[in-house]
């Protein structure tokens, strides 16, 4: 990827992950919700996905699109996730579109299919379960959060059957800094360490697809998310695991 890439929402967790696997390896222009606390080390910009004229300002002359932004909380009300996460992703597409941008890679989340874990926990969280959810199974939403993600994921449908955009739904799990208590079945099964996140995200970024919904987790013995689309198409070889820790 030589020309540069845009990372929205660059003061959050994953944004941090990303930066701290990354940071040299492109060209970035950061989106912040609010001024960074320390001056970064790229062109930046301030605001919400949400100002039409600063993401097209933002998109102008990127190739590739990391979307992180929005409100992330899981308890999130229906109001904030509808105009932040769902209008704001609209908005940012409609920009990426008209900048033609090539890529786009979209922060969705575990919670989008929150619900297949109602009837199987704590089974699921088992290294003897054999339950995966693969990407190709319908969204099951277990919070309003949950439906935003889900919508962006259809949303990047639309864009990329509309405008041939090539999109990356990446499902992110449970990424920590330091790996999860080891009594903690769901925070094992769904860990995801920040030096798989980075590369999972440069993958998404050099890889050629089309259309991808894949899992962001580790390589854990405990897991009910398959990576084998991931590795398959993307490239992804994560390096740890969550069970190297119990």
């Amino acid at each position: 990827m030589d020309d540069p890439v845009l990372l929205t929402g660059a003061g959050g967790r994953v944004g941090g992950a990303i930066l701290d696997g990354l940071d040299d390896e492109y060209d970035w222009r950061l989106l912040y919700h609010n001024p960074p606390p320390e001056e970064p080390d790229h062109p930046y910009l301030v605001g919400d996905v949400v100002e039409e004229d600063l993401m097209a300002e933002a998109c102008e002359g990127v190739g590739a699109v990391i979307h992180l932004a929005g409100d992330p909380r899981p308890d999130a009300p229906w109001d904030s996730v509808l105009e932040n996460n769902i209008n704001g992703t609209k908005i940012l597409y409609d920009a990426a579109v008209e900048a033609g941008v090539e890529t786009f890679v979209y922060a969705s989340s575990n919670h989008a299919v929150g619900h297949y874990e109602t009837d199987r926990k704590p089974d699921l969280y088992r290294e003897d379960d054999d339950f995966l959810l693969d990407g190709t199974e319908l969204p099951r939403p277990g919070n309003f959060y949950g439906i935003s993600k889900a919508a962006g994921e259809t949303i990047g449908r639309f864009y990329h059957d509309e405008h041939d955009i090539s999109v990356c739904n990446v499902r992110i799990g449970n990424l920590t800094k330091d790996h999860p208590p080891v009594d903690y079945e769901r925070g094992q099964a769904m860990w995801l360490s920040h030096r798989d996140c980075a590369q999972l995200h440069r993958c998404a970024l050099e890889a050629d697809y089309e259309y991808e919904i894949v899992y962001g987790i580790s390589d854990n013995d405990r897991k009910y998310y398959s990576l084998e689309r991931a590795k398959e198409v993307l490239g992804y070889e994560p390096q740890d695991n969550s069970a190297e820790f119990e």
